[in-house]
């Protein structure tokens, strides 16, 4: 176990190496790659069921310790990344396919890397867990309305099927996971030291499978998707620091609030788009994931930076007391 935990560790602080260097193996030796795809639902089913052994009471405690705070990272999360995606898919006239796999990524929860980051960054670490979890339970519901809305004008969208998709690859596995937690807690507290790694090597595996499917059409329109997927999680981490700004949030909270807008749970967007739509579409998700794992640390770093302690303004303060 301890020579897995040293893997695991390993493997955490070079996960964007890991997901580059496979993402080009699978862009030019395709064929080593593709009979991951069918499996991409049950790779993050199982990445969902690791969220689930980690899941506590305590990670729900802020909504009703600071429900204001909570709200405002909810909201951010589910307004900001699928409003940006529909302007950046309208304003670039994209190609349907790219155009719904942007809008696809843009109406995911947030991923759980962030929470890592908002560490890293010295953020509001517990408000970081608990908007990624909310954001993830309320998926189902919120997700398949989001892509309705926004994506319904590019290609048909049946909410109903991307609801019952979700709650199966999402909502069960963690479940099942705080219950397998509840009933062997010794041991599930043993495997979470080496669930990075499980998660890893499932997020490498859709990146590498979702490339190596449409490497020819990556070969074609990379370079758009790149673009717009850069476009999108810069712009999302600039909007949640201003949107938390706006709310007068201290400075700990609002890299939380920036961090969690900015980074998605990409992979969720990956399956739902090789599930109901065409591969190209997941295309999307597959980048975001390789970027978000550049920008994060490089965001993190930056933000680490920044004092917390700083004195604070008048009306930073006024909020603080308020709050």
């Amino acid at each position: 176990m301890k020579v897995l935990e040293k893997v695991s560790q390993f493997a955490g602080s070079t996960f964007a190496v890991w997901v580059l260097l496979f993402a080009a193996f699978s862009f030019f030796w395709p064929s080593a790659f593709t009979w991951i795809a069918p499996h991409i639902s049950l790779l993050l089913g199982i990445i969902m069921f690791g969220m689930g052994l980690t899941l506590s009471a305590g990670d729900f405690k802020e909504v009703f310790r600071r429900p204001k705070d909570v709200a405002i990272g909810v909201i951010g999360q589910f307004l900001i990344m699928p409003v940006l995606a529909f302007l950046l898919a309208k304003g670039l006239q994209l190609p349907p396919e790219i155009a719904v796999g942007v809008i696809l990524v843009g109406c995911c929860p947030g991923g759980t890397s962030s929470n890592v980051m908002t560490f890293l960054a010295k953020g509001d670490v517990p408000l970081s867990v608990t908007i990624t979890s909310v954001t993830t339970l309320l998926a189902p519901v919120v997700t398949p309305a989001l892509i309705l809305l926004l994506a319904s004008e590019w290609i048909p969208v049946d909410p109903g099927s991307l609801f019952v998709s979700i709650v199966k690859i999402v909502i069960v596995p963690i479940v099942l996971g705080v219950f397998i937690k509840k009933l062997f807690n010794r041991q599930a507290q043993a495997s979470v030291k080496v669930l990075p790694l499980v998660s890893i090597i499932g997020i490498v595996s859709i990146v590498a499978a979702v490339v190596s499917v449409n490497q020819q059409n990556i070969a074609k329109t990379g370079l758009i998707i790149f673009a717009v997927v850069i476009l999108h999680n810069v712009l999302g981490y600039l909007l949640g620091y201003f949107f938390g700004k706006l709310f007068k949030m201290d400075l700990s909270k609002k890299k939380a609030i920036a961090i969690e807008v900015g980074m998605q749970n990409s992979g969720l967007g990956a399956a739902i788009a090789s599930a109901h739509f065409s591969p190209l579409s997941a295309v999307p998700s597959a980048i975001f994931s390789v970027w978000h794992n550049i920008s994060g640390p490089i965001l993190a770093t930056l933000f680490n930076r920044m004092d917390n302690n700083k004195p604070l303004d008048a009306d930073t303060k006024n909020s603080q007391l308020t709050n």
